[in-house]
């Protein structure tokens, strides 16, 4: 009885987290956003959101099979409910507080497929290095395709960044920055080496060497082309996302791929700054539009609506795939513990 009024309880606090994180996500935006946010969604054709939120998914089941493909040269197979799950949690956490849920989809992952956490994060890594080159790359495809409504808006922006350095030339806050690195890299080796035998030592690294086998499994991937076609595969989807978002709101729906490139480009660099995009997306979307000449009002109002499509997919799959991977893992753990022959291994 006790047992299962503890799986109950705990039930309650991963619950409880979710639907706090929804209540924080929506308890945080102003009178004026909420009054901007229910007008995107009094004005949008609601038919036209449902391919966005498949786009969206699509995106989320893809970069899970990307996952499994990373984690295969290592060993490991984990089942797609359980990378699909543990990836909408992550999102879920990221909603909260920026890259905990990377910390969190590799710690569950790791409770509930047996993988060394430490192995899951080095390949997090690649995952991350190659979605910032496929960043870069789009962004270099955004300013081609419109080289002269967006890249007049680049080259102000990189103007701006220049020489609004406080009096430090960019090039010495640059050079200050790398010397700053090598010197705490070679602080850290002399003190691995001198305490190479304290237990802290031995522990940070074994997580070294698991994060190192983690980040080289892109040399022994088996299946280099799929783990490409995914990751086109996702970026597509997200272009989708905002392409087809145009066509939902009146004043928005007679632009095109070009304008949906461009928003994407911004808005994403919108959802890394502050947790879950909260704030800054809307207002990102509202300076690119504005290059298409969208007034203000029209531009956050479109950005609300994005920002809420997504948000509420992550929020409800996230809190969704909590409770079925705890269920799960609970049930899966109550079977092993009366399976006599578990204690034999």
């Amino acid at each position: 009885m006790r047992k299962k009024a503890g799986i109950v309880f705990q039930y309650i606090i991963f619950l409880g987290g979710g639907i706090f994180l929804i209540w924080w996500q929506f308890h945080n935006m102003t009178p004026d956003q909420t009054a901007k946010f229910k007008s995107a969604l009094a004005g949008a054709n609601y038919l036209l959101l449902i391919p966005v939120i498949i786009f969206a998914l699509a995106s989320h089941i893809s970069r899970s099979i990307r996952w499994k493909i990373l984690l295969e040269p290592l060993g490991y197979t984990p089942s797609l409910l359980n990378t699909f799950g543990v990836t909408m949690v992550g999102y879920l956490a990221n909603s909260f507080v920026p890259r905990l849920g990377e910390i969190l989809k590799c710690s569950l992952l790791g409770r509930y497929e047996k993988i060394p956490v430490q192995k899951l994060i080095g390949t997090i890594v690649i995952e991350r290095i190659f979605d910032f080159l496929c960043y870069l790359i789009f962004i270099g495809f955004t300013v081609l395709i419109q080289y002269e409504l967006v890249g007049n808006f680049v080259k102000a922006e990189i103007n701006s960044l220049v020489n609004n350095n406080n009096g430090i030339p960019l090039w010495a806050k640059s050079l200050g920055i790398v010397v700053a690195i090598v010197i705490a890299f070679l602080l850290l080796r002399f003190l691995f080496r001198k305490f190479a035998s304290a237990g802290l030592t031995k522990r940070i690294n074994n997580f070294t060497i698991g994060l190192r086998e983690g980040i080289v499994s892109i040399k022994k991937l088996k299946k280099r082309r799929l783990f490409l076609l995914h990751t086109i595969f996702i970026w597509c989807m997200y272009l989708l996302e905002i392409y087809i978002g145009f066509s939902a709101v009146n004043d928005v729906s007679h632009l095109g791929i070009g304008a949906a490139c461009s928003v994407l480009t911004l808005a994403t660099l919108a959802m890394i700054i502050t947790p879950g995009g909260i704030g800054t997306f809307p207002t990102a979307v509202f300076l690119v539009l504005n290059l298409y000449k969208i007034d203000r009002s029209t531009g956050e109002a479109f950005g609300w609506l994005m920002w809420g499509t997504t948000t509420f997919i992550v929020l409800f799959f996230g809190v969704l795939c909590l409770g079925i991977l705890f269920f799960i893992h609970k049930k899966n753990t109550r079977h092993e513990g009366n399976n006599p022959s578990s204690e034999m291994f």
